[in-house]
Parts: C-alpha cells; sequence; structure tokens
C-alpha cells in the first residue's frame, strides 16, 4: 500500500516544475500555502459531510480527496508520505494519552 504514496509524492515533487496552466497540483503550488491549506479543510468537511451520510463508497471518496490534498501539502513542505509514516510507527503500540504525555515532555 505504502508504494501508491511513494508513487504519487513522487508525481506531486514533479508537478512542482510544471506549468500551472497545465497542471492542477503546479496551480496549488504556485497559488501558495494558504490556497493548499484551504483545499485541505474543504476536503475535510466533505469527508465528515460524506461520514455522517453513511455512504461507504462516498467517504472513500472524499477521504482520498482529503489525503491527497493532504499529500500536496507533505510536498510543498519538503515533506513526503515516509515522514508521517515514521511518526505513525513511532507511536505503534502506545496509548493515545501515553504517546500525548510524551510528546508534551519534548
Amino acid at each position: 500500500m505504502n508504494d501508491v504514496l511513494l508513487q504519487l509524492a513522487q508525481i506531486l515533487e514533479q508537478r512542482k516544475l510544471e506549468s500551472a496552466e497545465k497542471s492542477y497540483v503546479a496551480s496549488l503550488y504556485s497559488k501558495g500555502l494558504d490556497t493548499i491549506l484551504k483545499k485541505i479543510g474543504e476536503e475535510a468537511t466533505e469527508t465528515v459531510i460524506a461520514a455522517k451520510g453513511g455512504d461507504k463508497q462516498q467517504i472513500v471518496y472524499e477521504m482520498a480527496d482529503l489525503w491527497f490534498h493532504c499529500l500536496v501539502l507533505l510536498a510543498d513542505q519538503d515533506l513526503g508520505p515516509d515522514d508521517v509514516l515514521q511518526e505513525l510507527n513511532r507511536r505503534l503500540g502506545l496509548y493515545g494519552l501515553q504517546e500525548k504525555a510524551q510528546r508534551n515532555k519534548t
């Protein structure tokens, strides 16, 4: 599964070099961080609405949009899915409250 994220991350990096007139992702990069963050907010809201509606296929569709735009943000910040996966791996086996307490100490 990680292969899809890594492949998509590579494509998103390539889009940084493309024309905003030819590429949706390049247009997001050219408009800047606020536009990317706004898009993530929109997609998060649409995901919540889909979940409230209970349509599993719509939830998957909206979640894919949300993840995609989160990957755009990561690439914009010169990060990638591996950075997030490493953090999730660090948290494996910890209870949420335990992890939060450790995070607050650093």
